[in-house]
């Protein structure tokens, strides 16, 4: 077999493949059986009709047909891996010649155009230099830790007065939709401005003491009505705040391990700073990754980024019952986050191949498991969603492209805003980690990963 790339645009090419007779000549056969096992002729059985009556019964054409519709996929992928390009889009293919069925010569000639993923070229990216902020934990950033950790422990208290954001409420709820009742609850809890109930709910009870009661409109969110614009009465039923306990030895000593109030405000310091050193890696990877882009020029394939968009809209769509966010603004700012998610992941397979980067099934596993709790997944059942799915392999890349950061990073020179040298060691690879940068590049898109579909379907001849 012959294959040759003929390069229409930096990501858009055509293959052209010839197949000789003879390789096609298993498929052929193959296609003899397939159809001896199909047709049904008095005094053979299915699968063991001579060939010269097949052509006669179905034509030899049909059996060509059949054997180079069967086959073509293989000769594709073939063409693919014998040609080196990466693919992006879903394949055309145009068959230009097929053997002579009376002779039962010549050989298939096909034409396949598609876009790829774009040969770049790397600078040398070792010691890109970035600034982060400084990573000194500050008395607020303490003071914030001992407040949440008191939070933890605090206890209601009914007050008498009207409520105010933060408070604990008792709630009844009564929504009507064209004067209808279409949904009620009752003894609801709530706190106000946390933002887990209806749009509107916070200014509507705001101010609202025990008994009384307020009517605002919001949008359905669940339910047969989701999307209608519904009246919801709430009544205040009871109004509580949060009392925090006072941060002394006996408050150390119920909420964590140490005797004296001091050694607990010192650990939450050293914390702390840990959550500020994080936090400059993070910082850090962002800005090393922007300086890659600034540095690479990334041609992009406009009609892979096209399809992405409208699966997006469509899946918007879908889960907001009908409502349409497809509006020139939006739609200019997902196209954005789409590209910029396209170049990061060209770059860093790039990186990842010059470096030689493989990824462990230990390092696999431990990428399920953390993804897994934010799904709220355990991790073999998320294991075997991916697998039955099939995006094991996109997150096998994923894992890969963290790495090729974390490899980016390690080599890169990193100062805070106060001249120090940063060390990162910790960040791109933590204690009891397989080199694994811990941080991701999913910051380009609103919904995931960009990656254009690289797995094939079985091609039909045109």
């Amino acid at each position: 077999m012959k294959s040759a790339v003929e390069n229409l645009s930096p990501t858009r090419v055509k293959l052209n493949v010839e197949v000789p007779l003879e390789e096609l000549q298993p498929n052929i056969d193959q296609a003899y059986k397939t159809i001896g096992g199909q047709v049904q002729i008095p005094g053979f059985r299915k699968g063991k009709v001579p060939q010269k009556l097949i052509d006669q019964r179905v034509g030899r054409g049909y059996v060509i047909e059949t054997a180079v519709n069967e086959g073509l996929n293989g000769f594709y992928q073939s063409a693919v891996q014998e040609t080196g390009i990466h693919p992006l889009s879903r394949p055309e293919v145009e068959i230009t010649e097929v053997p002579d069925p009376a002779a039962l010569e010549g050989q298939l000639v096909f034409t396949v155009e598609l876009d790829i993923r774009p040969e770049i070229e790397l600078p040398d990216y070792s010691g890109i230099e970035v600034t982060v902020e400084a990573a000194t934990a500050t008395d607020a950033d303490i003071d914030k830790a001992v407040d949440e950790l008191r939070g933890r422990f605090g206890t209601l208290i009914a007050v008498d007065r009207p409520a105010q954001d933060g408070d604990f409420l008792t709630l009844d709820l009564t929504a009507t939709v064209d004067g209808e009742d279409v949904d009620s609850a009752q003894d609801l809890s709530y706190q106000i401005g946390s933002g887990t109930m209806l749009d509107g709910m916070d200014e509507a009870v705001t101010g609202l003491s025990v008994d009384e009661n307020a009517i605002f409109e919001t949008t359905l969110a669940g339910g047969e009505h989701t999307g209608s614009t519904a009246q919801v009465k709430v009544l205040v039923k009871t109004v509580k705040e949060r009392e925090l306990p006072e941060v002394n030895d006996d408050f150390a000593q119920l909420a964590s391990e140490f005797d004296t109030a001091a050694e607990l405000r010192e650990d939450l310091a050293k914390r702390a700073g840990e959550d500020k050193l994080v936090d400059q890696g993070v910082e850090a990877r962002d800005k090393v990754l922007e300086k890659l882009i600034e540095m690479i020029s990334v041609p992009v394939p406009q009609t892979v980024v096209d399809e992405q968009l409208d699966q997006h809209f469509d899946a918007e769509k879908n889960a907001k019952a009908g409502e349409d966010h497809d509006t020139d603004e939006h739609r200019a700012e997902v196209r954005a986050n789409t590209e910029r998610a396209f170049q990061n992941e060209v770059i860093l397979d790039s990186i990842a191949e010059k470096e030689e980067i493989g990824v462990s099934q230990n390092e696999l596993i431990d990428y399920i498991v953390s993804t897994a709790g934010q799904y709220g997944m355990e991790p073999n059942q998320f294991a075997q969603m991916l697998d039955q799915s099939g995006q094991v392999p996109m997150i096998v890349a994923e894992v890969r492209r963290r790495k090729a950061l974390a490899k980016v990073l390690e080599l890169a020179k990193v100062t805070d805003s106060n001249g120090a040298d940063v060390d990162l060691t910790n960040f791109v690879r933590p204690p009891g980690s397989a080199d694994e940068a811990d941080g991701a590049t999913d910051d380009a898109t609103e919904d995931g990963s960009t990656e254009a579909a690289n797995e094939q379907e079985a091609l039909d001849a045109k």
